[in-house]
């Protein structure tokens, strides 16, 4: 640790962080989102739900930086899939960038990062990631500073509905419905098993998942939208109303056998049809640009566009087989 801990300005302190903290880390987010957008859309709720995922220790995974007055100016953390893909996250607050505080964050993820090699399966290799606004230009100088490569591209894609959109076409056996209690587990195993073929992906715990979606503050299962065939699920379109931040279709995916039968299209429009009938007028989703799946080609087709681009960075912390999906045969 006294490796990095010169790498501090003088009179500002790191520890880790308590729950009392999420506002102020809140902030932080806030004030950067605000530095590269013009506004904020990270919430309080984000921040105590992430510190409280299954698996996710504040003692060993979290951090915050004072400054001299006591303030939380900077704050980073990591986490894992199988100890083998982790991702590291940090915001310094634009007022106190440019003093280091960033680059000191960054080392410690890293030295935590690397305490869990032992830990990842024999022979798997084990990466670092993180992902930065395309827009943010010093913390992409920073992460390729410490060698990180950039491996990859994500978009945010938007459709503003100024009329209703197009009704959806069903192919033939297939219908839609919402989620009814009970059904949780048969949708996250269906949406585990539409996302195997996207870029990165490796397998979630079913507690993980239930935490980030059902489990959350404002969980609408009337905008969980299920494409069945029978009483099989074959596609999913899980959304939500976050209300500033406008209509999000969270996961948008079809299984295998049932893709190239415009499942995914019909589903889209299914959920912009909700949202224009809920006053809702702006609609968002994440997706990888270079999908695998020829995802950004339904998107376009549905009318939307990329309003937003992140860059997606990896270091490689030990070589090996690469545990997550790099290639698929479509």
């Amino acid at each position: 640790m006294n490796m990095i801990t010169t790498l501090l300005p003088r009179g500002f302190a790191v520890r880790t962080p308590t729950m009392g903290d999420a506002e102020a880390v809140t902030n932080v987010i806030s004030a950067d989102e605000v530095a590269l957008y013009g506004k904020s859309e990270t919430t309080l709720e984000e921040v105590l739900t992430y510190w409280q995922e299954p698996g996710f220790s504040m003692a060993t995974d979290a951090w915050v930086v004072l400054s001299p007055e006591g303030q939380v100016v900077a704050a980073a953390s990591v986490d894992h899939r199988e100890h083998s893909r982790l991702f590291t996250s940090g915001d310094v607050h634009p007022e106190y960038r440019g003093r280091g505080i960033g680059t000191y964050l960054l080392r410690l993820t890293e030295m935590r990062a690397l305490e869990h090699i032992p830990l990842a399966p024999q022979g798997v290799r084990v990466t670092l990631n993180t992902s930065v606004s395309n827009l943010d230009a010093g913390s992409q100088r920073l992460l390729e500073k410490q060698d990180f490569k950039l491996v990859r591209q994500s978009w945010r894609m938007a459709i503003e509905l100024n009329g209703a959109p197009p009704t959806a076409q069903w192919a033939d056996g297939i219908t839609v419905r919402t989620m009814a209690p009970g059904m949780e587990r048969a949708v996250f195993e269906a949406d585990q098993d539409a996302f195997q073929d996207h870029w990165g992906f490796m397998p979630r715990e079913f507690e993980e998942w239930e935490h980030w979606t059902v489990k959350r503050e404002g969980f609408d299962p009337s905008l969980w939208f299920l494409a069945m065939d029978g009483d099989e699920i074959v596609g999913v379109s899980l959304c939500k109303d976050e209300k500033e931040s406008g209509g999000w279709v969270h996961d948008l995916g079809v299984r295998r056998p049932w893709r190239r039968k415009s499942v995914g299209l019909a589903l889209l429009y299914h959920s912009f049809a909700e949202f224009y009938r809920r006053g809702i007028h702006n609609v968002y989703l994440g997706v990888d640009a270079q999908s695998l799946t020829g995802a950004t080609r339904l998107y376009e087709r549905a009318g939307m566009h990329v309003v937003r681009q992140y860059n997606n960075y990896e270091k490689e912390l030990r070589a090996g087989k690469e545990p997550s999906t790099q290639s698929v045969d479509v």
